[in-house]
């Protein structure tokens, strides 16, 4: 057996041997649904965890208080490889998004290769990643990305669940913002010509989106609620709010229908008297960067665990702000498959999936997938020179 070939054993039989503390572990966050930037009970578990295995900790990043930092440093020469760590839930829902098995297999990847970080060099990093699924203050990997935290890192890396095993897949990316609309309460019937109805102008805001959405080339969406359409039906509104976002599958695409969207607006305000205010400093989620010799390694570990991994005619999981990170470092952000029929996101019947032994399964498969990926990039020099250079030419391509 050669060098690299007895670390990823090493690798491997260590997820196995912890496999059933992953699996409980992500029973609890299951049953312990939390949304995002409130993640307490799963930022305390998953930080004592990593604490325990000798990583040094830092929590409250980037102004979201559930997102931490963990560090293993070998102190010796090599590369920084980060891994990506998900674990928040949808409102209401709960973990129908599957961050629980995105969590487990992260951890379960981190303790393994940090069990072999002393005698191959270099650094690991555990990304603690909150309010992936957005809401307010969301999508926390665009704020680590705007302070610079992953400037020092060679390659990312996470697995997502999904209905099938995937290499990355192309994603859009996402501009999120807030509208308001303001006019002038009155009473309905008593005084109603002297409202100004803040309704009215939010309607005609919503219908002009609707009427744009003919015009709309392939790939561009928008799509949005009313978050606060008045008090009280005898009084006109003086207020009213909505949330939109507008995907594309690049982002500088949804800048420009983010303008004929504004102007939209403006004109709803202009043809019922009320005065419009927007807000665009929200996060936004930008596309994935694929990196083809990257993607290579996940296709090649996943068969190597002898799974059926789909590399035509995939389907993308939607937006993720991991997008965000492939934008400044290699990163990789493929899909474990969890389920035998194609299930949607966001539904009950994955949050169920997400509880299932196929799932259990995925995080053994998933956490060996990264932490063999991890030992490579840290033990075979060519291939991460060579990922970096493709990263560096599709980087190239996009100017």
């Amino acid at each position: 057996m050669s060098q690299i070939e007895d670390y990823l054993t090493q690798v491997a039989n260590h997820v196995q041997q912890n496999k059933e503390k992953y699996v409980t572990l992500s029973h609890q966050l299951h049953e312990h649904p939390e949304i995002g930037n409130e993640e307490r009970f799963a930022c305390s578990q998953l930080t004592h965890a990593l604490k325990e295995a000798g990583f040094e900790i830092k929590i409250d990043i980037a102004t979201h208080p559930t997102g931490f930092i963990a560090v293993k440093d070998s102190h010796k020469e090599g590369p920084s490889i980060g891994i990506l760590m998900e674990y928040d839930a949808l409102k209401k829902i709960g973990h129908a998004c599957g961050h629980n098995v995105i969590a487990m297999m992260s951890l379960g990847a981190a303790l393994a290769t940090a069990s072999v970080m002393d005698e191959l060099g270099g650094r690991l990093i555990v990304y603690g990643t909150p309010a992936e699924e957005g809401g307010p203050h969301g999508s926390a990997k665009e704020s680590y990305v705007r302070e610079h935290l992953f400037d020092k890192v060679d390659a990312c890396m996470m697995i997502h669940p999904f209905h099938t095993t995937a290499p990355t897949q192309p994603t859009l990316a996402i501009r999120k913002i807030n509208f308001e609309f303001f006019g002038r309460a009155s009473h309905a019937a008593a005084a109603p010509e002297k409202g100004i109805n803040a309704l009215d102008a939010m309607i005609l805001f919503y219908n002009g989106i609707n009427a744009m959405r003919q015009q709309l080339p392939k790939g561009v969406l928008i799509h949005g609620v009313i978050t606060d359409g008045g008090e009280a039906a005898n009084i006109i509104p003086a207020h009213t709010q909505a949330s939109f976002y507008i995907r594309a599958p690049y982002f500088e695409l949804c800048e420009t229908y983010k303008d004929k969207v504004i102007k939209i607006g403006e004109g709803a305000a202009l043809a019922t008297g009320c005065t419009f205010s927007y807000d665009e400093s929200l996060n936004c989620v930008k596309q994935m960067l694929i990196i083809p010799s990257y993607e290579k390694l996940f296709v090649e570990e996943a068969r190597r665990l002898n799974l059926e991994v789909k590399t035509k005619n995939c389907k993308s999981i939607g937006s993720t702000d991991a997008g965000n990170v492939s934008q400044v470092v290699p990163t990789i952000h493929p899909t474990i498959k969890i389920c035998d029929e194609p299930v949607t996101l966001h539904t009950e019947a994955f949050k169920a999936a997400a509880h299932s032994q196929q799932a259990d399964q995925a995080i053994r498969d998933g956490a060996i997938i990264l932490s063999r990926i991890a030992v490579r990039l840290l033990m075979e020099p060519d291939t991460l020179k060579e990922i970096k250079d493709d990263f560096s030419k599709v980087k190239q391509n996009l100017r």
